[in-house]
Protein backbone atom coordinates (compact mmCIF):
# COMPACT_ATOMS: atom_id res chain seq x y z
CA UNK A 1 0.00 0.00 0.00
CA UNK A 2 1.41 3.39 -1.07
CA UNK A 3 0.27 5.64 1.76
CA UNK A 4 2.48 8.72 1.58
CA UNK A 5 0.85 12.08 0.85
CA UNK A 6 2.02 15.68 0.63
CA UNK A 7 0.58 18.32 2.96
CA UNK A 8 0.47 21.95 1.85
CA UNK A 9 -0.47 24.75 4.24
CA UNK A 10 -1.75 27.48 1.93
CA UNK A 11 -2.43 29.98 4.73
CA UNK A 12 -5.11 32.31 3.26
CA UNK A 13 -6.27 31.82 -0.34
CA UNK A 14 -9.39 32.86 -2.24
CA UNK A 15 -11.95 30.12 -2.80
CA UNK A 16 -11.75 30.37 -6.60
CA UNK A 17 -7.95 30.10 -6.66
CA UNK A 18 -8.01 27.15 -4.29
CA UNK A 19 -10.80 25.46 -6.26
CA UNK A 20 -8.67 25.74 -9.41
CA UNK A 21 -5.75 24.21 -7.51
CA UNK A 22 -7.93 21.38 -6.21
CA UNK A 23 -9.20 20.54 -9.68
CA UNK A 24 -5.71 20.63 -11.14
CA UNK A 25 -4.40 18.24 -8.48
CA UNK A 26 -7.48 16.04 -8.80
CA UNK A 27 -7.21 15.76 -12.60
CA UNK A 28 -3.48 15.04 -12.41
CA UNK A 29 -3.92 12.34 -9.76
CA UNK A 30 -6.77 10.68 -11.68
CA UNK A 31 -4.69 10.67 -14.86
CA UNK A 32 -1.69 9.13 -13.12
CA UNK A 33 -3.86 6.51 -11.49
CA UNK A 34 -5.68 5.55 -14.69
CA UNK A 35 -2.43 5.43 -16.68
CA UNK A 36 -0.50 3.70 -13.88
CA UNK A 37 2.13 6.40 -14.19
CA UNK A 38 3.31 6.70 -10.59
CA UNK A 39 7.03 6.69 -9.86
CA UNK A 40 8.44 4.66 -6.97
CA UNK A 41 7.86 6.47 -3.69
CA UNK A 42 5.75 9.22 -5.27
CA UNK A 43 3.03 10.61 -2.95
CA UNK A 44 -0.47 9.31 -3.70
CA UNK A 45 -2.17 12.59 -3.02
CA UNK A 46 -2.03 16.10 -1.62
CA UNK A 47 -3.79 17.47 1.46
CA UNK A 48 -4.48 21.22 1.31
CA UNK A 49 -5.02 23.22 4.50
CA UNK A 50 -6.33 26.74 4.02
CA UNK A 51 -8.39 29.66 5.31
CA UNK A 52 -10.69 31.46 2.87
CA UNK A 53 -11.97 35.02 2.79
CA UNK A 54 -15.75 35.07 3.36
CA UNK A 55 -17.51 32.78 0.86
CA UNK A 56 -20.66 30.66 0.70
CA UNK A 57 -20.74 27.40 -1.26
CA UNK A 58 -23.76 25.36 -2.30
CA UNK A 59 -23.39 21.64 -3.04
CA UNK A 60 -24.72 19.97 -6.18
CA UNK A 61 -27.80 18.60 -4.37
CA UNK A 62 -28.30 21.73 -2.26
CA UNK A 63 -31.31 24.03 -2.22
CA UNK A 64 -30.87 27.68 -3.17
CA UNK A 65 -33.63 28.71 -0.73
CA UNK A 66 -31.24 27.92 2.13
CA UNK A 67 -29.45 31.14 1.21
CA UNK A 68 -31.51 33.69 3.12
CA UNK A 69 -30.36 36.81 1.31
CA UNK A 70 -29.50 37.95 -2.20
CA UNK A 71 -26.14 37.56 -3.87
CA UNK A 72 -26.07 41.36 -4.16
CA UNK A 73 -26.33 41.67 -0.38
CA UNK A 74 -23.52 39.15 0.07
CA UNK A 75 -21.36 41.14 -2.30
CA UNK A 76 -22.07 44.30 -0.31
CA UNK A 77 -20.64 42.49 2.74
CA UNK A 78 -17.55 41.44 0.80
CA UNK A 79 -18.60 37.78 0.55
CA UNK A 80 -18.65 35.52 -2.52
CA UNK A 81 -20.95 32.67 -3.58
CA UNK A 82 -20.22 29.48 -5.57
CA UNK A 83 -22.37 26.55 -6.68
CA UNK A 84 -19.99 23.57 -6.68
CA UNK A 85 -19.77 19.83 -7.32
CA UNK A 86 -19.46 18.43 -3.79
CA UNK A 87 -22.16 16.69 -1.81
CA UNK A 88 -24.17 18.48 0.85
CA UNK A 89 -26.08 21.74 0.98
CA UNK A 90 -24.95 25.29 1.76
CA UNK A 91 -22.13 26.28 4.06
CA UNK A 92 -19.88 29.21 4.88
CA UNK A 93 -16.09 29.50 4.78
CA UNK A 94 -14.19 32.41 6.26
CA UNK A 95 -11.38 33.63 8.50
CA UNK A 96 -10.85 31.59 11.66
CA UNK A 97 -12.07 28.40 9.99
CA UNK A 98 -9.72 25.50 9.25
CA UNK A 99 -10.55 24.15 5.81
CA UNK A 100 -8.99 20.93 4.57
CA UNK A 101 -9.15 19.49 1.06
CA UNK A 102 -7.62 16.01 0.77
CA UNK A 103 -6.99 15.04 -2.84
CA UNK A 104 -6.00 11.43 -2.25
CA UNK A 105 -6.13 8.01 -3.91
CA UNK A 106 -8.44 5.97 -1.67
CA UNK A 107 -7.27 2.68 -3.17
CA UNK A 108 -3.67 3.50 -2.29
CA UNK A 109 -4.53 4.16 1.36
CA UNK A 110 -6.95 1.25 1.60
CA UNK A 111 -10.20 3.11 2.30
CA UNK A 112 -13.64 3.14 0.73
CA UNK A 113 -15.64 6.37 0.55
CA UNK A 114 -17.70 5.63 3.68
CA UNK A 115 -14.65 4.76 5.74
CA UNK A 116 -12.89 7.84 4.39
CA UNK A 117 -15.71 10.12 5.56
CA UNK A 118 -15.71 8.37 8.95
CA UNK A 119 -11.97 9.03 9.21
CA UNK A 120 -12.55 12.76 8.58
CA UNK A 121 -15.28 12.79 11.23
CA UNK A 122 -13.09 10.93 13.72
CA UNK A 123 -10.29 13.43 13.20
CA UNK A 124 -12.53 16.26 14.44
CA UNK A 125 -13.93 14.13 17.28
CA UNK A 126 -10.39 13.35 18.45
CA UNK A 127 -9.29 16.97 18.14
CA UNK A 128 -12.31 18.26 20.06
CA UNK A 129 -11.55 15.79 22.87
CA UNK A 130 -8.18 17.52 23.36
CA UNK A 131 -10.18 20.58 24.41
CA UNK A 132 -12.49 18.62 26.72
CA UNK A 133 -15.31 18.73 24.15
CA UNK A 134 -17.49 15.68 23.48
CA UNK A 135 -18.16 15.85 19.76
CA UNK A 136 -20.12 13.22 17.86
CA UNK A 137 -21.76 12.16 14.63
CA UNK A 138 -25.47 12.67 14.04
CA UNK A 139 -27.48 9.99 12.27
CA UNK A 140 -28.74 11.15 8.91
CA UNK A 141 -26.55 14.27 8.88
CA UNK A 142 -22.98 14.76 7.75
CA UNK A 143 -20.32 16.50 9.79
CA UNK A 144 -19.42 16.62 13.46
CA UNK A 145 -21.81 17.91 16.09
CA UNK A 146 -22.06 19.07 19.69
CA UNK A 147 -25.13 18.51 21.88
CA UNK A 148 -25.85 21.68 23.84
CA UNK A 149 -28.22 22.20 26.80
CA UNK A 150 -31.79 21.36 25.87
CA UNK A 151 -30.50 18.74 23.42
CA UNK A 152 -29.91 21.39 20.75
CA UNK A 153 -27.44 20.23 18.13
CA UNK A 154 -24.75 22.60 16.87
CA UNK A 155 -22.32 21.84 14.08
CA UNK A 156 -18.61 22.19 14.77
CA UNK A 157 -17.41 20.85 11.42
CA UNK A 158 -19.04 20.56 8.00
CA UNK A 159 -18.02 17.73 5.68
CA UNK A 160 -18.75 17.46 1.96
CA UNK A 161 -16.69 15.38 -0.46
CA UNK A 162 -16.57 14.21 -4.03
CA UNK A 163 -14.92 10.99 -5.20
CA UNK A 164 -14.31 9.79 -8.75
CA UNK A 165 -12.07 6.92 -9.89
CA UNK A 166 -11.30 6.43 -6.19
CA UNK A 167 -9.79 9.95 -5.93
CA UNK A 168 -11.24 12.53 -3.54
CA UNK A 169 -11.65 16.29 -3.51
CA UNK A 170 -13.40 18.89 -1.34
CA UNK A 171 -13.33 17.92 2.33
CA UNK A 172 -14.10 19.57 5.68
CA UNK A 173 -14.39 22.94 7.38
CA UNK A 174 -14.00 23.23 11.16
CA UNK A 175 -14.89 26.40 13.02
CA UNK A 176 -11.93 27.39 15.18
CA UNK A 177 -12.46 31.10 15.82
CA UNK A 178 -14.95 31.86 13.05
CA UNK A 179 -17.34 34.82 13.27
CA UNK A 180 -20.54 32.79 13.54
CA UNK A 181 -22.72 35.75 12.56
CA UNK A 182 -22.01 34.82 8.93
CA UNK A 183 -24.11 31.69 9.42
CA UNK A 184 -27.21 33.81 10.18
CA UNK A 185 -27.53 34.45 6.44
CA UNK A 186 -28.09 30.76 5.63
CA UNK A 187 -29.72 27.59 6.87
CA UNK A 188 -26.39 25.88 7.54
CA UNK A 189 -26.20 22.58 5.64
CA UNK A 190 -29.95 22.96 5.03
CA UNK A 191 -31.00 22.73 8.69
CA UNK A 192 -33.43 25.22 10.24
CA UNK A 193 -33.49 23.69 13.74
CA UNK A 194 -29.75 23.34 14.41
CA UNK A 195 -27.01 25.82 15.12
CA UNK A 196 -23.26 26.19 14.67
CA UNK A 197 -20.42 26.51 17.14
CA UNK A 198 -16.65 26.89 17.21
CA UNK A 199 -13.78 25.77 19.40
CA UNK A 200 -13.63 29.35 20.68
CA UNK A 201 -17.30 29.49 21.74
CA UNK A 202 -17.11 26.01 23.26
CA UNK A 203 -13.96 26.64 25.31
CA UNK A 204 -14.69 30.24 26.24
CA UNK A 205 -11.27 31.39 25.06
CA UNK A 206 -9.68 32.42 21.80
CA UNK A 207 -8.38 29.26 20.14
CA UNK A 208 -5.80 30.00 17.45
CA UNK A 209 -5.20 28.32 14.13
CA UNK A 210 -1.52 27.96 15.04
CA UNK A 211 -2.29 25.71 18.01
CA UNK A 212 -4.95 23.70 16.18
CA UNK A 213 -3.14 22.89 12.91
CA UNK A 214 -0.48 20.53 14.35
CA UNK A 215 -3.12 18.62 16.33
CA UNK A 216 -5.34 18.42 13.27
CA UNK A 217 -2.56 17.10 11.02
CA UNK A 218 -1.57 14.52 13.63
CA UNK A 219 -5.11 13.14 13.97
CA UNK A 220 -5.89 13.35 10.26
CA UNK A 221 -2.83 11.38 9.18
CA UNK A 222 -3.44 8.85 11.96
CA UNK A 223 -7.09 8.29 10.99
CA UNK A 224 -6.33 8.13 7.27
CA UNK A 225 -3.34 5.88 8.01
CA UNK A 226 -1.01 7.94 5.85
CA UNK A 227 2.53 9.22 6.14
CA UNK A 228 3.21 12.71 5.00
CA UNK A 229 5.83 15.16 3.91
CA UNK A 230 5.50 18.93 3.91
Amino acid sequence: MQNEVEIRDLQTMSYSECWDLQRSLFDALCAKKLNKAFHEGEPRGTILIVEHPAVYTLGKSGHAENMLCSKEYLESLGAEFYHIDRGGDITFHGPGQLVCYPIVDLDAIGLGVRRYIEALEQTIIDLAADYGIEAHRSEGASGVWITRPGNRLEKLCAIGVRASHGVTMHGLAMNVATDLNWFHLINPCGFTDRGVCSLTTLTGREVTMEEVKPKFINYLTKNLNVKYKK
